[in-house]
Formats: C-alpha cells, structure tokens, sequence
C-alpha cells in the first residue's frame, strides 16, 4: 500500500501529474483498495497504514488460530477455465458449499470430507477465480467438480498461507469495523472509487465503513468493477500504480490492450516506466483532440 501511494505521490510532486484532474475513478484489488481510497481523498495515508498494519497482523493471527485448532494447511488456489463456463463453474462451486447433510440425496456423498470454510475469494476475470480457505477442503471441492459436475479447471496454487477474503478473517472485519469509527473519512472524497464488495461507486461514508469492513471475508468482485467502468462509465484508459502488474493483466483481458481511440492499458511499478507511461497518457489526449 505504501509503495502504491508512494509511486502515485512521485508522480505528483516530480512529473506534474494532477490526480483531481486526470483520474475519473479509482479502484483497487483487495489491500490495494485501501491504496485507491488514499488516492480519492478519502483516507489519510497515515490512518490507512496503521489500518492495513493492524488488519494484516490479526489476519495473520487467524490463520495460525484456525492452522492450530484444525491441524489443516491453508491457502489460496486460482482455477483457470474456458470464459464461457465461468458461470456454469461458480454456480455448481456455490451448490457444494451450501450442501449440508439434510440436503443431501446420495448416501455416498456423506463419506466425502466436509468442504464448508471455502469461499469464493476474488472473481478475477472472465475465466479466473479464486478459492480461499482449507487446502485439503478446496481439494476435495475440486474432485466433486470433476467427478459429479464435468468442470475440470486448471487449478494454481498461490503464494499465500492465509484463507484471506474467507470467514476464518471475521476477527479482521470486526477489527476494521470498530477502528473505522475512529478514522476520519472525507466523503464525498476527490474522485469516485469502486467497492470489492459491491463493484460500485461508494455512496455514503457509512457505506465506505461497513464495505471496507466487510471485504475482509467478502468476495473480491474485481471483474464487475472492470466490467462496469468499462461497458457502462465507457473509461478508455487504465493506469495501475504499485508494485507488480497483475492488476494491469487482468484489466487487459477484459478490455483489451488498446480498445479504443485514446485508450491505453498501463501499469507503473519501475522507475525507468513513468516518462514513457507519461507521454503515452499525453499522446492519448493529443489523438482525442485530433492533433
């Protein structure tokens, strides 16, 4: 978060870029919306870096609690598939998390271990998502998807030993629930800026709250926020500030590269990037106005 900020703050005070002015929208994925809130004006840098530290410890808390209590590995695992069965996908997943045993039909499913603490963690792409909680659970989820549903994605582990965006971070969001009321939120801040949970604009400061709370074991709806800003709010350009550029992919596979006239998909994370990224912006502006 703070390299995100830092990066956007060089880019301000050394390259004469004005946020208020050239930035429409802003959004972030998971802990980068908190670096999108700092750039709309609506947190202080300071107050969200002692959010993010606290928020970040008591995760870590949760995972070892649920780690020693269930004697379980836990994680993170990315299924990759075809974009026409994503929907086909996350509704057969959301039909065996709900499964309970009154629910079920067929007596041999009762021999199967429980997959209830998964959750869909981030809806990332148009065939990308992104399953959180016990490594052994989301095993056992994927075997039913092959065996019983004829789904077979490509399934990634990630480089992560925490179930984040799953109920086993409810100590987080309650964290962030209490501690929210004790920071100041500027609302309306300078510039629009997307929810995770809802993939819309934050309406009301109260709303930022519980939102910012909620995300904590809340779906990641990362591509309806693309979706929405692109087919509905028509933005043509697409600047990611941090370090990496996962953000800048995924944007890219649901817009394209280059999708219209003045459009452009960018990502700063290197120092040698930010003049020509800067010139690109001017360039799209100049192609705008015709010149």
């Amino acid at each position: 978060m703070a390299t995100s900020v830092l990066i956007l703050r060089i880019l301000e005070e050394n390259f004469g870029f004005d946020t208020k002015s050239r930035v429409d929208v802003t959004l972030g994925h998971s802990l980068g919306e908190f670096s999108a809130l700092v750039a709309g004006g609506y947190l202080n840098f300071s107050d969200a870096l002692q959010l993010v530290r606290r928020r970040a410890e008591i995760m870590a808390q949760c995972t070892q609690g649920a780690r020693e209590k269930s004697c379980e590995e836990y994680g993170m695992v990315a299924l990759v598939c075809e974009p026409d069965h994503l929907d086909g996908l996350l509704e057969t997943i959301q039909e065996f998390l709900d499964l309970t045993p009154s629910r079920l039909r067929d007596d041999t499913v009762y021999e199967t271990p429980s997959i209830e603490q998964v959750m869909v963690a981030n809806i990332n792409s148009k065939n990308q998502i992104v399953l959180s909680g016990s490594i052994e659970r989301i095993r056992t989820l994927l075997i039913q998807l092959r065996q019983f549903s004829g789904h077979d994605p490509r399934a990634v582990r990630l480089n992560s030993e925490s179930p984040f965006h799953s109920p086993i971070m409810a100590p987080a969001a309650e964290y962030m629930r209490h501690a929210l009321d004790h920071v100041e939120i500027k609302f309306p801040g300078n510039i629009p800026c997307i929810s995770n949970v809802t993939a819309l604009p934050f309406m009301s400061s109260q709303e930022l709250r519980g939102l910012l709370s909620q995300q904590c074991v809340d779906t990641v709806r990362w591509w309806e926020s693309i979706r929405y800003l692109d087919q509905e709010q028509g933005v043509k350009r697409w600047i990611g500030i941090g370090p990496g550029k996962v953000g800048r992919n995924l944007v890219g596979k649901e817009v394209g590269k280059v999708i219209a006239k003045g459009g452009g998909v960018w990502a700063i994370s290197d120092p040698r990037e930010v003049e020509e990224i800067i010139h690109a912006l001017e360039q799209t502006e100049l192609d705008l106005a015709g010149y």
